[in-house]
């Protein structure tokens, strides 16, 4: 008996024994420990698989902690290199995995990669936390901070200084330990909030797909459409059905050609109620403590909600400011909705129907009053809108026509998922850049929406150029067929890559101020001037040709599409503006409040603001609301159009001074698109511009202005 447990702890123990080695050969063979040896240390997707991520998450935080207890154990008096520079300098590890499972978690998850987004997300905000907790680091880059003014520093560096100092305060480091404590305990409750409430949006948008019986129900779709449903059933086991899958907002794009109103009304309902049934995925508890826990966060830090403490460092600088600029637009918006509704309500009684216009109605008999009123027919113009000719022949086209950079495509580069591409990019002179992954088509663990991520950021400090990816959720075509799309996503097609050449062009020293490391409602500037080039009548004469003929787009509807640009504008405005009064109004609730209740909260706050219109609901409802609970613009989904001021008073310039051979393109790039967050945003655009924007030109691009609306 004695030899026989000897054995079994003979053996338990040698299990043991083994476990370091097996833990060090998984290290050893981790392509994140080292920096990648691919070209500008793009990622080595080809070796990286989901057991990497949590280990070198590990390494990297207890790397980069190290690294900051070298920096507090110096006897050295606190200066800005070996304090502030060396704090630029710390955690590579981490940045290079976060860099990679970030992307991950959004483009291509699933359940392994979303239990380890679960396992990490406390572990990572309390690793932060003890960044920006740390009272000994703090008092360095505060003694750094109050000799600011005798250090004679260039610009990105004076201002790197006060953004380190910000940081720290903001994340709480002139509290009471007491104070901090509570801190700590917001943040890992919130971390565990966003990332439950991201990973139900991924699982709510599969499940409220529509199926369909009959083909019957989809009369109006094209045929490609109806392929593509097909194809979907069949993935999903649903043989001899058809499915028409769920887009990330409000709206669905299939709503303006189905005719059978049944369908419709199943495919917006399926849309707008995500979320708010009872049960494992129900985001309306998550949605109601999110904005609860940032209430008692700002409290903390000394401000009167969490609107006020995230705008403060915005250009909008506080809650009241986005209240004015969103509220002077509301009357405008809605004289324009109010004609919108009633050429609706026309069509709909000329059709012979007497039903009353309801909001899956909307977007079908706009589409019906589009073509009457300027003969255009959406399925028409898609045949125009073939992916690749809108890619290569628009997107790159105006790149290369405006900036001088070319893309050529690198199929020696590894690559995350088969529809994905790399391409690495040249400046006029031949020189490498960048490279830059493209991944635009809809699928299975790809969250909804559209998206600019930096795989590596460039920095001449860490001698690093940039590395970045534009994600989008194309539809999929059905196998064989063209990918004909819409000119909507035609637009955010120019808009992401708007972003990526942000991240692209960066010429800044240190990494925490490379590329779209500016305030949010600057970041979206760059991205909206690069959507009006869409229909520059150059640009679209060069890319939309007829997906069979290669014909280029007739005069005639090119024309057409020109004159209808600003059609049903009250609509999308209204959508829009909705939704950023529902960020402001949850995100400016004080603290001590009880958990709201979604619905009411919804209805009240949009009638407070004179947005409510039973047909017209906001862009995204809170349930499903990603840019605002698990996302970063949590009272900044207002940027959007703040920088589409600043976009559309560029664009107007530009146009002005020659469009695509305007010689103030050049100095676009100098100062607005390679200068990242070293430079106040306001100054760069005046840099740029000559003066400050006025909403002149975005009420005109809206067709919004009141002689407009008259």
């Amino acid at each position: 008996m004695k030899f026989v447990i000897l054995s079994v702890l003979t053996g338990i123990l040698s299990c043991f024994a083994y476990l370091p080695t097996l833990y060090s050969q998984q290290m050893s063979s981790n392509p994140f420990l080292q920096p990648s040896s691919l070209q500008y240390e793009a990622p080595h997707f080809d070796l990286i698989k989901p057991e990497h991520f949590l280990p070198a998450y590990e390494q990297g935080m207890a790397e980069q902690l190290a690294e900051i207890d070298a920096i507090t154990s110096k006897s050295e008096a606190p200066t800005f290199d070996n304090t502030i520079v060396a704090m630029e300098k710390t955690g590579r590890l981490l940045s290079r995995v976060s860099a990679v499972f970030g992307n991950m978690t959004s483009a291509n998850s699933n359940a392994e990669i979303r239990d380890i987004q679960r396992e990490l997300a406390p572990r990572t905000a309390a690793h932060f936390d003890n960044i920006y907790l740390n009272m000994d680091l703090f008092e360095r880059v505060n003694a750094v901070y109050q000799q600011l003014d005798e250090l004679e520093l260039d610009g990105p560096s004076h201002r790197l200084v006060e953004q380190y100092y910000e940081r720290f305060v903001r994340a709480g480091a002139l509290l009471t330990e007491e104070q901090q404590v509570q801190i700590r305990a917001l943040n890992e409750e919130q971390s565990n909030l966003v990332t439950q409430f991201q990973n139900n949006i991924l699982e709510l948008t599969r499940n409220a797909a529509v199926v369909v019986d009959t083909v019957e129900e989809l009369n109006g779709m094209s045929s490609g459409q109806i392929a593509a449903a097909a194809q979907v059933a069949r993935e999903r086991g649903l043989d001899g059905k058809w499915v028409i899958e769920i887009t990330n907002t409000t709206r669905q794009p299939v709503l303006t050609s189905l005719n059978n109103r049944s369908t419709r009304e199943r495919v917006w309902k399926a849309s707008a109620n995500r979320g708010l049934e009872a049960g494992p995925l129900d985001n309306r508890p998550l949605a109601a403590r999110l904005a609860q826990l940032r209430a008692e966060r700002a409290d903390l830090l000394g401000y009167p909600n969490w609107a006020a403490y995230t705008l403060e460092n915005q250009m909008a600088e506080n809650p009241d400011n986005v209240l004015d600029m969103l509220s002077s637009m509301v009357p405008a918006i809605m004289a324009k909705v109010d004609i919108e509704a009633t050429d609706i309500e026309d069509m709909i009684a000329e059709m012979g129907f007497d039903h009353a216009l309801e909001p899956w109605d909307w977007e079908y008999y706009a589409e019906k009053v589009r073509k009457a009123k300027y003969d255009l027919d959406e399925n028409e113009v898609r045949q125009y809108f073939e992916f690749n000719n809108v890619f290569y022949n628009g997107v790159l086209y105006t790149m290369n026509r405006l900036y001088g950079i070319t893309f050529e495509e690198r199929p020696d580069l590894p690559v995350y998922h088969p529809d994905v591409k790399a391409y690495e990019v040249f400046n006029a002179e031949g020189e490498s850049i960048a490279l830059f992954y493209a991944d635009y088509f809809a699928r299975e663990g790809k969250r909804g929406g559209a998206w600019m991520s930096s795989y590596v950021r460039q920095s001449h400090l860490l001698d690093q150029k940039p590395v970045v990816v534009n994600v989008m959720n194309i539809p999929r075509p059905a196998e064989g067929e063209p990918a004909l799309i819409s000119y909507s996503n035609v637009t955010t097609m120019f808009h992401e890559m708007g972003h990526g050449i942000h991240g692209m062009f960066s010429q800044v020293y240190y990494p925490s101020q490379s590329g779209t490391a500016v305030p949010r409602d600057f970041v979206e500037f760059p991205s909206t001037f690069e959507e009006d080039w869409a229909i520059h009548p150059e640009v679209i004469g060069n890319y939309a040709r007829h997906y069979e003929t290669g014909e280029l787009i007739p005069a005639a509807l090119l024309e057409r599409i020109m004159r209808a640009s600003t059609f049903n504008q009250g609509f999308d405005t209204l959508e829009y503006v909705s939704a950023t009064f529902l960020d402001m109004e949850w995100h400016m609730l004080p603290a001590g409040l009880e958990l709201q209740d979604v619905e009411s909260f919804e209805d009240a706050a949009l009638r407070k603001h004179g947005v409510y219109h039973p047909a017209v609901p906001p862009r995204y409802k809170s349930a499903f609301f990603a840019h605002i609970f698990p996302g970063g613009y949590s009272a900044n989904y207002y940027a959007y159009i703040w920088s589409e001021i600043l976009a559309a008073d560029a664009f107007y310039f530009i146009q002005e001074r020659g469009g695509l051979n305007a010689p103030e393109v050049k100095l676009y790039m100098q100062s607005v698109l390679s200068s990242g967050g070293s430079v106040d945003p306001m100054e760069l655009y005046k840099e740029f511009r000559g003066q400050e924007p006025t909403t002149d030109a975005l009420l005109k691009r809206r067709g919004l202005l009141q002689t407009d609306v008259n």
